[in-house]
């Protein structure tokens, strides 16, 4: 509430500004720019060869405004809200895509676990470049969100591009995507956890997975954390997760504009766990609240690190309804992530401990610069804040070699390694059919001693 009634304060400020401004220069530019852009609707709506929807027109205006902040800040009609609002909710009905738009482009975060796209073999990095035969380019992300979003057992075809291969056009059958957040399993005497994203669900299922293992298995000896292609979702969720790990100490920390704008939020003690070993696998399509996770249990040496940099998007978006909602909401980009070291998210992501492709085809993507998908890759992202930088193009420590099964999570195997071997990673011997490409990665840093959305 405290955010709207600044909104609301911000609105009425502006309007009586327009009785001062001969008195403020800026203010002035504003208001003159205000007047042009009044000037510019009222000749198209006189001037166009065809009739034109002005609510449409300024509609398309205040998204491209928000679009040039950074790729996350969106102006979202009513019915982009109302989808917004069902999908952090758990269920609505479409493909099962998480994207987000850049240079014109509408590029997929991550597929949904067991989703339609999916099942088609849609991937992080993807861009959609048609919908029914029509160019996509130029369409923001609420409006392909509209495109491919429907009644379920309706479909829709879809064309993508990817790195190094033709267009591949798919057709896919829309579904109630009812997102279980938390799914479980044992692999051999250690337990895996999959979050798939992060939703008002996902701290109340992660809580009862853990229980279930450890009743159903008493001798269970670790857990592999899997956030793999899981590109975000509710900070809440993500602080859940964090805390179902930890006894103590900071989780994340948000800062905005004014320096005294910060935020810290902290574990309470109770590791669901006991204390047991636990490995996190991430990669490219780890994304926000997965990186807030994977940086904490970093931080904090709670947990070993496997596989890819995380994506890098490390901004806090604030959801503004504009009244009360009918008039749509801003997603508004509103402060920087910190991991409990200081370190930040933005741009650079969370590098793990023990780097690991899954595929020889992952690791080529690693080592190109021009096809790393990440938010460094934005043209107009947020800097980090702090000087620092995104690796750059390189040859991961490891990949599997080209004898290794290709239904084989070999990622996941790696995981397994690392908790036989206590979590040490200079006793983590290569795997029989795996290929060490560069030397080991050193031990992770301590951690600092600090007690400290999406």
């Amino acid at each position: 509430m405290r955010k709207l009634l600044i909104a609301g304060a911000a609105v009425a400020a502006l309007g009586l500004s327009g009785m001062t401004v001969a008195s403020q220069t800026p203010r002035n530019e504003t208001f003159r720019m205000l007047q042009l852009f009044g000037d510019v609707l009222a000749v198209v709506e006189q001037a166009y060869v065809v009739p034109v929807d002005n609510k449409k027109l300024i509609e398309a205006a205040l998204a491209g405004m928000m679009t040039a902040l950074d790729p996350h800040s969106n102006y979202l009609p009513p019915e982009g809200f109302e989808d917004l609002q069902e999908r952090t909710s758990g269920e609505y009905s479409g493909v099962g895509l998480t994207i987000t738009a850049e240079g014109g482009l509408v590029k997929v975060i991550s597929p949904m676990d067991d989703s339609p796209a999916a099942r088609a073999g849609v991937q992080a990095g993807d861009v959609i470049s048609a919908i029914e035969g029509q160019n996509a380019s130029g369409l923001t992300v609420t409006q392909v969100s509209e495109k491919l979003r429907g009644a379920m057992g309706t479909t829709v075809t879809v064309t993508f591009l990817r790195d190094g291969e033709e267009p591949r056009e798919v057709t896919l059958t829309r579904e109630v995507i009812k997102v279980e957040s938390v799914t479980s399993r044992m692999e051999g005497e250690f337990g895996y956890l999959r979050i798939s994203t992060f939703n008002e669900n996902t701290g109340r299922e992660l809580s009862a997975a853990i229980e279930k293992i450890k009743r159903d298995h008493p001798g269970v000896k670790g857990f592999v954390l899997d956030l793999r292609n899981n590109g975000g979702g509710l900070l809440t969720a993500a602080i859940d997760v964090s805390d179902a790990f930890l006894e103590r100490g900071e989780i994340v920390s948000q800062r905005g504009r004014k320096p005294e704008q910060i935020e810290r939020y902290a574990a309470r003690p109770g590791d669901l766990t006991g204390g047991l070993p636990l490995v996190v696998l991430i990669n490219y399509g780890s994304a926000s609240a997965s990186e807030i996770v994977a940086g904490a249990l970093k931080d904090q040496e709670r947990a070993v690190l496997v596989g890819l940099t995380s994506f890098g998007k490390g901004s806090v978006q604030t959801v503004i309804p504009l009244g009360g909602g009918r008039d749509g909401a801003l997603s508004i980009t509103t402060a920087r992530y910190y991991t409990p070291s200081g370190a930040s998210i933005q741009k650079i992501g969370i590098e793990p401990d023990l780097e690991v492709a899954r595929s020889e085809a992952e690791a080529r993507i690693v080592s190109r610069s021009s096809f790393i998908y990440s938010e460094a890759a934005y043209s107009t992202a947020l800097d980090a804040s702090i000087g620092a930088e995104r690796k750059g193009p390189h040859t991961p420590r490891e990949a599997p070699g080209p004898d290794y099964d290709k239904d084989a999570d070999y990622q996941l195997q790696r995981a397994l390694d690392v908790l036989r071997a206590g979590g040490d990673l200079t006793r983590v011997a290569a795997a029989p059919t795996g290929i060490v490409i560069s030397e080991p990665a050193a031990p992770p840093p301590a951690a600092t001693d600090t007690t400290e959305e999406e």
